[in-house]
């Protein structure tokens, strides 16, 4: 046993080892191991396509591992524990649903299940398949805190679809983009030739930044992240090697938090930069961190500054992915995969090298094991030659956003920012509900430079902060038709699907009075990312600010202490999530101790900041 584990034992107490006894030999397994600590498998499950590939494999990794449990020579010593699963919600069949509330809640239940399954049982060796979006962070983050060997692969990307009309790719976003189109047979095919198979959503949307984060980061082998979900591979080879990587693990001492370290967390977050990745990153990488036992994501990992600055002056876009290009993450394995994309990041000085993986290895000495191919130039570009010159995210600050936690997806921006600056007027809707129906009957009322602002859908408001993958479908389809520019800003968060000027995680929220709260129709909003900063003109008046949180906080007095224009907490779910929920800064997950989570309070003027001592000088291109 590794030199720094801390096994739950199941004692000799014949009551207590009945169960054991009876458990071994139903899982044909040695039964004078059930006295040795425990290992196991755990999968992810839910009501879509996304999940379907997830129990195969969980049950062919089971099924090698009963094989390799043992005494003799080579073999593991320890006790297998039947296989266990978390349930989550379907994002792409319940956005633009109230259910969607649900999706965010998902990680966190996830996390919950997980935590009890992994304390109870005592796992001292774990390996988990994850699908879709929220799961993998909830499962990470639970394998985080338990801190005992453990290794996570991703249950793998559906296939791209093809309109069978036109041969062009298809995928589930092209279903929600074009929700509005009146000719109903045109969307049925759609919908039907959309996901041709099984497995989680195929572009560089939040399933895929994840994934590629948390291979990245070190807890999922990089070669194991891009091949579809009906790969025979994930239910052969990959079984075999998993735990041989997870045996491996458990004799070397290392766990999840020895992996998961400072600099492991800023490779993953400056490659989801790289691959254009899904605006929840900056939601699941404060979560993931907290979990690996940071107290502070901007004091500690990385601060808004420093990344702002990477994302401007460093490093680029280097991959024509769905949902801003045209490739699946399938196309992007079929090039090489995440470790090509890793090692021309390493090549061109912009990662750290000696981070630990899961697989024993560095981060560069897996690399080079794997040996991937250069880039092709048009799936995976190269620095020197990237398909943007810019990150894929961005962060902004201003009187909109005084915790500096709302984030644009800049690789997804179509059109309206001239010389980095947006100009549009406030255009309001308490809820999204209320938007979908003015884009369903009143589409022509929306102008070229409306600023769309959907509030009270945050993490207390709504509650869970719901994705609004059909609005912002449906608004990138009404510009790209009219040939005009609509925005969108909200206190909840978008879909790793959306493109077009869309702005999430808009904090404070308005339920608990942010300065969105006190935004009025026809106000003037002004996108600038030359000062990375989110304002609204009228609200830099104090006596304008006094006199609307005024009559706010009189709407909220005569409502029993909260906005009439909250959602209904009618679940005990929904009504904790309301009353734990923290800033989006910190993750916006469940956190009892709320209080203690407050965003670092910021200078209004940031016009001198200088980088920290690594990123000092713009052009430099590496870590000192």
């Amino acid at each position: 046993m590794a030199k720094n584990s801390k096994p739950v034992l199941i004692d000799t107490n014949p009551g207590r080892s009945a169960q054991p006894y009876g458990i071994a030999r139903e899982l044909g397994t040695d039964i004078d191991l059930v006295h040795e600590p425990s290992i196991g498998v755990i999968g992810t499950k839910g009501d879509s396509q996304c999940y379907l590939g997830v129990q195969r494999k969980v049950e062919a990794i089971h099924a090698r591992l009963r094989e390799r449990l043992g005494r003799e020579d080579g073999q593991i010593p320890m006790r297998l524990v039947q296989p266990e699963y978390t349930i989550a919600t379907s994002d792409g069949m319940r956005n633009g649903t109230r259910e969607m509330r649900y999706s965010l809640i998902g990680r966190e239940v996830t996390n919950d299940s997980v935590c009890e399954h992994l304390s109870a049982t005592g796992l001292e060796g774990t390996i988990a398949v994850v699908a879709c979006d929220k799961p993998p962070v909830g499962t990470l983050s639970a394998l985080l805190e338990h801190n005992r060997p453990a290794i996570i692969m991703s249950d793998g990307p559906i296939h791209p679809g093809k309109d069978s009309v036109t041969e062009q790719p298809i995928d589930i976003v092209t279903g929600f983009q074009v929700a509005a189109n009146p000719d109903p047979d045109y969307k049925k095919r759609i919908a039907k030739e959309a996901c041709p198979g099984y497995g989680s959503c195929g572009g560089m949307f939040t399933y895929n930044t994840m994934q590629t984060f948390i291979g990245v980061v070190g807890m999922q082998p990089l070669h194991m992240v891009a091949p579809p979900s009906d790969d025979p591979i994930r239910t052969g080879e990959f079984a075999d090697q998993l735990i041989t990587y997870l045996h491996g693990m458990i004799e070397r001492g290392h766990t999840p938090r020895d992996i998961v370290s400072r600099d492991a967390i800023r490779n993953a977050v400056i490659v989801a930069m790289a691959v254009g990745g899904s605006t929840n990153v900056l939601l699941h990488a404060p979560e993931i961190a907290r979990a690996a036992g940071f107290k502070s994501f901007a004091k500690e990992i990385m601060s808004p500054e420093e990344f702002n600055h990477l994302s401007q002056n460093v490093v680029p876009v280097l991959t024509d992915a769905r949902p801003y290009g045209v490739y699946s993450m399938v196309d992007i394995g079929e090039k090489g995969g995440v470790q090509a994309i890793v090692k021309e990041l390493m090549q061109a000085g912009l990662l750290y090298g000696d981070t630990l993986t899961c697989t024993g290895e560095t981060l560069a000495e897996q690399v080079a094991r794997l040996d991937p191919p250069a880039p092709d130039g048009t799936v995976i570009y190269t620095v020197e030659e990237p398909y943007k010159p810019t990150g894929g995210l961005r962060v902004l600050g201003g009187n909109l956003s005084p915790e500096f936690s709302a984030v644009l997806k800049l690789a997804g921006v179509e059109g309206g920012l001239e010389d980095n600056l947006f100009k549009g007027t406030a255009r309001l809707f308490d809820g999204e509900q209320d938007l979908l129906d003015a884009l369903e009957h009143q589409p022509d009322s929306f102008q070229n430079h409306d600023m769309v602002i959907v509030r009270y859908e945050g993490p207390s408001g709504a509650p869970g902060m719901p994705e609004m993958l059909d609005s912002t479908s449906r608004i990138t389809t009404l510009c790209r038709e009219r040939d005009i520019v609509v925005g969108l800003m909200t206190d909840a968060r978008f879909s790793g699907g959306s493109v077009g000027l869309v702005i999430g995680h808009v904090g404070p929220e308005a339920a608990l009075g942010g300065p969105i709260a006190f935004v009025e129709n026809g106000d003037e909003i002004i996108v600038d990312l030359n000062t990375n900063e989110l304002n609204c003109t009228e609200l830099k008046d104090a006596a304008t600010v006094a006199k609307r949180k005024a009559a706010w906080e009189a709407q909220v007095k005569d409502n029993g202490g909260i906005h009439p224009s909250c959602g209904t907490a009618d679940t005990r779910l929904l009504n904790r999530m309301r009353e734990s929920a923290v800033s989006a800064v910190f993750g916006a997950g469940m956190h009892p101790n709320r209080s203690v989570f407050v965003p670092e309070e910021r200078p209004a003027d940031r016009t001198g900041f200088v980088p920290s001592n690594k990123w000092r000088d713009g052009s430099q291109k590496s870590f000192s």
